[in-house]
């Protein structure tokens, strides 16, 4: 990597979504490359059937030698999106970058999506996106390579993409149109607003009660594929690279990584295309 690029030491990120999955691994990897996290996440007790809470994380996080503080906060509520934004300025005095991963599913056509699951996908994957963004947008503007990345798909208008689960559809591309319009508003200010998506499934605890259980985690990549791309994109300078639609891999071939075979759960196996792009990764 170019050593002109700035490093994470001292800097903050604001990550939601981030006691579990992919928020997790992006939070440990920053972590682990001197960054302060801030562990923004509803789950302050254990689920019965996903792993980990904002507590666990921060825990983690701090066994590697990172800083962390655990923020429980439902992204749906402006009060405590809010609160969170306080405590990371009053514990760490700034914030950097603002990882908006949280997100909610429903992979229902539209005869079988309850309204009260079409709300949720909004509040969280839109709304929630679109909240989090303008709280920490007065403080990205103070740093000196400050950074937005949203998880969410590349925009195509394809109706394959809709027909099958038309409101998850809209409320993921409701994220990515953040991007595409934060990104041309906050350039004047040096804001790099960017997307990130995975090329194939990732093994995290959606896919393995959404998609298939056990079966389908043997078919996908490690979350820390999407966490040492988000890595790169997070240290790259900010007036260069925004609005983009960045693809896991893609960003780490580029950046000269030719085996990315240590991120497959299981060695060799067929690697399951993730939503919202044709064909698949390295398979």
């Amino acid at each position: 990597m170019d050593n002109s690029i700035p490093s994470l030491k001292g800097k903050t990120a604001f990550i939601t979504g981030a006691s579990r999955g992919i928020g997790k691994a992006i939070a440990m990897r920053l972590a682990e490359n001197g960054a302060n996290i801030a562990v923004v996440a509803k789950t302050k007790d254990p689920h019965p059937t996903l792993p980990g809470t904002v507590y666990s994380a921060v825990e983690d996080i701090k066994s590697v030698g990172g800083k962390a503080i655990p923020c429980v906060a439902d992204i749906r509520f402006e009060d405590q999106i809010q609160t969170a934004v306080d405590a990371t300025i009053k514990e760490f005095g700034g914030i950097d970058i603002l990882v908006n991963d949280a997100s909610a599913i429903s992979l229902t056509p539209t005869l079988k999506t309850p309204m009260k699951r079409f709300d949720l996908m909004f509040s969280v994957n839109v709304r929630g996106t679109f909240l989090c963004s303008k709280l920490c947008i007065p403080y990205l503007k103070n740093s000196d390579n400050p950074h937005i990345l949203n998880l969410s798909p590349p925009l195509n208008m394809d109706s394959k993409w809709f027909a099958h689960h038309v409101a998850y559809t809209m409320s993921k591309y409701g994220m990515s149109m953040c991007v595409l319009g934060m990104a041309e508003e906050l350039k004047k200010d040096g804001i790099a607003v960017n997307a990130l998506w995975p090329r194939t499934a990732i093994a995290t605890a959606a896919v393995k009660n959404l998609l298939g259980g056990e079966t389908a985690v043997k078919h996908a990549r490690k979350p820390e594929i999407v966490a040492d791309a988000a890595y790169i994109i997070l240290t790259r300078p900010s007036r260069d690279y925004t609005g983009n639609f960045f693809i896991d891999d893609e960003v780490l071939i580029e950046d000269g990584v030719t085996d990315l075979s240590k991120y497959s759960v299981v060695p060799n196996a067929r690697l399951t295309p993730d939503f919202f792009l044709y064909g698949g990764g390295q398979t």
